[in-house]
């Protein structure tokens, strides 16, 4: 039943999208996770276009925008407006000034394919700076270092992220293990991590099960869980003390890795800064040398 007072400010709309997300139906959730991860477009693009860029008629969006509240889609996005007076350029709008800065034109070529990639990946490292706070950043590098061994967890697509992150977290001489999922092992393993321990975990759509359950578990026991994931309404968002949401967008073949794999070697620099005691040039050793 629609509110009588609908939300007015942004982040009071974000906060009742977030205390009603888990009695959506799947197709408001699908719209609570397009409108929570890019908000520039939504206050822009009209109902129609959004429509159709997220495969939703347009209908549903002002259904849900009625859920809500409001009496229409276009009431919803003044709020989104209203933000957008204070906020960063989007994605797409971001793409289109690096692709015009560079020059770049429609190229179907080998070359081409490459440089659409590199110019999404350059717009993605700026939606990571431009998202992602210093406090974040401090909270994050203080739970690691307070750990006595950092657990780290991330399956399919997120396995390459923290496989960075035990590498680097090795040669910092932090105790860490890797929660792997050969072998059936790394539920057993979650099990004996204790509460002066800390779980780093990794998942992006579509999430692995195996990974939100054990985030789930390691949570209930009171042990202190940062999370990277892609959106503020992640099932890793409700148990992580620290949640890095890095919001994924549309590729031809793939999703990149870019931000995530940045923001990990960030959260390494600054545990870094904390064990050496230099703020000014923290170092990652390597195995091999000249």
């Amino acid at each position: 039943m629609p509110d009588a007072f609908p939300p007015r400010s942004y982040e009071d709309l974000i906060r009742v999208i977030h205390d009603r997300y888990d009695q959506m139906s799947k197709t408001y959730q699908r719209i609570a996770v397009y409108l929570t991860q890019n908000p520039n477009d939504v206050a822009v693009m009209s109902v129609n276009a959004i429509g159709e860029k997220t495969g939703i008629h347009a209908s549903s969006y002002v259904r849900y925008a009625q859920s809500l509240g409001f009496r229409g889609f276009k009431e919803l996005q003044a709020v989104f407006q209203r933000r957008l007076t204070t906020a960063a350029p989007g994605f797409d709008a971001r793409i289109k000034a690096l692709e015009d800065e560079l020059g770049a034109k429609e190229d179907r070529s080998d070359l081409g394919f490459l440089r659409n990639l590199v110019v999404r990946d350059l717009s993605s490292l700026q939606d990571l700076l431009a998202n992602i706070s210093a406090e974040q950043i401090s909270a994050a590098a203080d739970v690691m270092e307070a750990a006595d061994t950092i657990y780290l967890l991330g399956q399919l697509r997120s396995a390459p992220v923290a496989e960075l992150l035990r590498y680097m977290l090795t040669m910092l001489g932090k105790r860490t293990v890797l929660l792997d999922a050969s072998g059936g092992l790394a539920t057993h393993m979650a099990k004996v991590i204790q509460p002066r321990d800390m779980l780093l975990a990794i998942s992006f759509r579509f999430y692995a099960t195996e990974v939100v359950n054990i985030v789930e578990d390691v949570a209930g026991r009171g042990i202190p869980v940062v999370a990277i994931s892609d959106s503020t309404l992640s099932p890793l968002a409700k148990s992580a003390q620290v949640l890095f949401a890095i919001p994924e967008h549309e590729y031809t073949f793939s999703r990149s890795l870019a931000a995530p794999m940045c923001l990990a070697q960030a959260l390494t620099v600054a545990l870094a800064a904390r064990l050496q005691k230099d703020r000014e040039s923290p170092r990652i050793p390597v195995v091999t040398s000249l």
